[in-house]
């Protein structure tokens, strides 16, 4: 029962060290341009001019280091949107990144995926926007980046719930990752299938196009070998035409923006800790960042490159 106790309290300590390590991080923002309302929604107001943010406003590499997973989500979406614009894509990833999704405050998965499908007219099917709730919710769990082949795979753990849309569960590729959490204090790895594989270039950004980001192309993934049409298809051209795109907030951490349609869905974050922890030095002492697309011709602010 002692011992019940001492592992509670540690776990309890751990919880609260980690999310004092989360708040919300001070960062400068532009001010909000009230010209720029949303002529169909007054209340949204949005501020896109993305060099005078950068110019006026810059990032230190501190306040990068100071960027987590999980406190980006406290962020609005107008300041997601600001931090993303003053970041370059830095090198494309390379390997098994762990994955979080997140939305605007105030918004859910639900209300945007209804307002998308109703935007392209009510083509999808509402199984498929299931689906792709019950997959973005519950089991992405990050991204898989070939990036000398040009290749990416989704982890998707135990998708059981998209069985009757698999074609051939027994040839599905798997993997095995690190489980989060404090599941992870229990069981150190977790399964995953290798599913919705996409090409992985540079190319121009949907929010800020004055430089380039890590582009995720669904559209061609039945290109790629071990691609099965049920499931993958959903994301692809045939289905949900999904496209990402993903900038770094500093080594082993990249802030990504998700498309359907080429109408913005979510947020989503990937992150390496090896990565992370071996660049991080030469990212806080201001090593050049490796750019591997192309960076744009605006000179960054304080330190960035």
């Amino acid at each position: 029962m002692h011992a019940l106790i001492r592992t509670a309290v540690v776990l309890s300590l751990a919880a609260a060290g980690l999310a004092a390590c989360d708040r919300k991080p001070d960062l400068p923002f532009a001010p909000t341009d009230t010209s720029l309302r949303d002529p169909d929604n007054p209340t949204k107001v949005f501020y896109t001019d993305m060099a005078r943010v950068e110019h006026d406003y810059p990032l230190s590499r501190e306040q990068r280091l100071a960027l987590t997973p999980e406190n980006l989500k406290s962020f609005t979406q107008e300041e997601i949107d600001q931090i993303y614009g003053r970041l370059t894509a830095g090198p494309i990833p390379n390997g098994g990144h762990e994955g979080d999704l997140f939305f605007a405050r105030g918004e859910d998965l639900k209300s945007r995926l209804d307002e998308i499908v109703g935007g392209i007219g009510g083509r999808i099917a509402d199984t498929k926007v299931k689906t792709l709730e019950n997959v973005g919710r519950h089991l992405w769990k990050g991204k898989m980046f070939y990036r000398e082949e040009g290749v990416l795979r989704n982890f998707i753990e135990d998708p059981k719930s998209l069985d009757a849309l698999i074609d051939n569960p027994e040839a599905m590729m798997k993997t095995e990752i690190a489980r989060k959490g404090w599941l992870g204090m229990i069981d150190k790895q977790t399964t995953v299938y290798l599913m919705f594989p996409a090409k992985l270039y540079c190319g121009q950004s949907l929010l800020d196009g004055r430089r380039e980001s890590v582009i995720v192309d669904y559209n061609y993934g039945d290109e790629i070998a071990g691609y099965q049409e049920r499931p993958d298809s959903l994301a692809g051209r045939n289905g949900l035409r999904v496209r990402d795109e993903v900038r770094m907030v500093r080594p082993g951490f990249y802030l990504g923006r998700a498309y359907m349609n080429r109408i913005f869905l979510l947020n989503f974050t990937v992150y390496n800790e090896a990565d992370a922890k071996a660049g991080e030095k030469a990212f806080r002492d201001g090593a050049l960042i490796k750019e591997d697309c192309w960076a744009g011709e605006q000179v960054a602010q304080a330190g960035q490159n």
